[in-house]
Formats: structure tokens, C-alpha cells, sequence
């Protein structure tokens, strides 16, 4: 059984390795690896046949299942029990313009680690790396998602120019617009006066946002420009403090 730390939060099980699948899972279910799965259990893990490790799907939950070889190259997970029941999580997007690839991969893992639903790549004045490689974001979702115990998979959004995105906003989901002249005073008690309910955090790219960008933003009624203090951050580093800052004041960190 899972036990609980001091914060209330139970403690996972970061022994065994995890693996994220397509396919429906259930109890008795039998689950075909792909062969790029099969070859990193078999070849780089070494895992023998019959052993155990988790597996989920973003859907059903997290089991527990069992390593089957088949042949000299294949495998085939035995679904067995379920270890953890899937998590909702908030209900919060990332809305970001993309940087260059490996602060782009940072920043996308770091997303899912703090829990988004949403990743919603936008392309700003500024923005620098405007070729998005999404099978290369959606890699680095599920690796994230292995790695740190996350049973969510967040949805990844077809790279739009911001001002179609803020046009086809949807109704009730509060925007928090990150943004270095807003006021400064008390970020925690500017999120607070949002109250409960869908959420997106903003972040600008690499050479920050146009003045014209920051004004049209601004004058949307859903909108919320937040300071994240006196320093100026990256934007990846920027992605990380808002989201917490979200987490901690609306999120599901109170």
C-alpha cells in the first residue's frame, strides 16, 4: 500500500518502471509493446521475462503488470492489478511561444511535471523558433509523465498566431498574462481575486512580448497581467514560477 508524507500527498512508487501505452487497461488485459518499447526493456533496462513494472495511459489509472518475451526481439505486457487510480488534476493550460529545442524541451517537461491539461503553442512578433517538431513535444510529455509518476497526459494544441488564439478564447477560462510592466504588488492576492474555474498561464518569448501584443492582451476581459517580481526571468524559468504560483494559490497545491 501506498503510504502518505507529511504534506498529505501520497508516496509513490519510483522502483519500478513505468510505461505509458496506448491501449485500454484493465485487469486480465494483455497489452502488445511496440518495438522500440520492447527493445528498451529488454535490450537497454534488461528486464527479464516476468517481471514487474507500471503501466497507465493517461485514462484508467496506473497497474501493475507483468513482462512477457516474445521471440527474440518482442514483448507483451500482462495487465494485472491496478496500482493507482487516475488523477484529474486542474483544470490548467500552458500557453506558450515556443523557444529553441532544448529550452523548449525543458520547459514542455517541466509543464507536465507541474500538472497542465494544455499545451497551447502560440507564435508572437518575437518569436524565435517558429517550426514546431509536436511529435518531439509529445515524446517529451510521455517521458516526462514516466519519469515523475504523472498519470495525466496533457493534450497538445496545432501551433496557432496568438491573436487567432485569443480570438477563439473560450468562454469562463480566466487567462493569466505573465507579463514584466504589470503591477507588482502581491501576485498570490491578484490570482486569489480570480476565484475557482478553468485557468491558462501565458508566457512570451525569448524577446518578450510587442508593446502592440501587451496592450491587445491586456484589453481582453479575460485576461490578468501578473508581475512575477522585480527580476527578469528566461522564459522557461518564468514558465516554472507562474505555474507554481498558480498551483499554490488555485491549483490543487492548497
Amino acid at each position: 500500500d501506498d503510504k502518505v508524507s507529511g504534506f498529505g500527498m501520497a508516496i509513490r512508487d519510483f522502483t519500478s518502471q513505468r510505461l505509458y501505452v496506448e491501449d485500454g487497461l484493465g485487469a486480465g488485459v494483455r497489452v502488445a509493446a511496440s518495438p522500440e518499447q520492447a527493445s528498451y526493456l529488454r535490450s537497454v533496462m534488461r528486464m527479464a521475462d516476468g517481471a514487474s513494472l507500471l503501466v497507465f495511459n493517461g485514462r484508467d489509472g496506473e497497474w501493475r503488470a507483468r513482462l512477457r518475451h516474445e521471440g527474440k526481439r518482442g514483448a507483451v505486457l500482462d495487465i494485472e492489478a491496478l496500482a493507482r487510480a487516475q488523477e484529474a488534476g486542474p483544470d490548467l493550460w500552458y500557453v506558450f511561444a515556443p523557444l529553441k529545442r532544448a529550452r523548449l524541451d525543458y520547459m514542455v517537461q517541466k509543464a507536465v511535471e507541474l500538472g497542465v491539461s494544455r499545451l497551447v503553442p502560440v507564435l508572437t512578433q518575437h518569436t524565435v523558433a517558429e517550426r514546431i517538431n509536436l511529435e518531439r513535444m509529445r515524446a517529451n510529455v510521455i517521458e516526462a509523465a514516466e519519469q515523475c509518476g504523472v498519470l495525466r497526459i496533457p493534450d497538445i494544441a496545432e501551433p496557432a498566431k496568438l491573436e487567432a488564439c485569443l480570438t477563439v478564447w473560450p468562454e469562463g477560462r480566466h487567462l493569466v498574462f505573465c507579463d514584466e510592466g504589470a503591477d507588482g504588488h502581491d501576485p498570490v492576492a491578484r490570482l486569489a481575486s480570480l476565484g475557482p474555474g478553468p485557468m491558462a498561464v501565458l508566457i512570451g518569448p525569448e524577446g518578450g512580448f510587442s508593446e502592440a501584443e501587451r496592450k491587445a492582451i491586456a484589453r481582453k476581459p479575460f485576461a490578468l497581467s501578473l508581475s512575477l517580481g522585480p527580476r527578469i526571468m528566461r522564459a522557461d524559468t518564468a514558465a516554472v514560477a507562474a505555474l507554481a504560483l498558480v498551483n499554490a494559490t488555485l491549483g490543487d497545491w492548497r
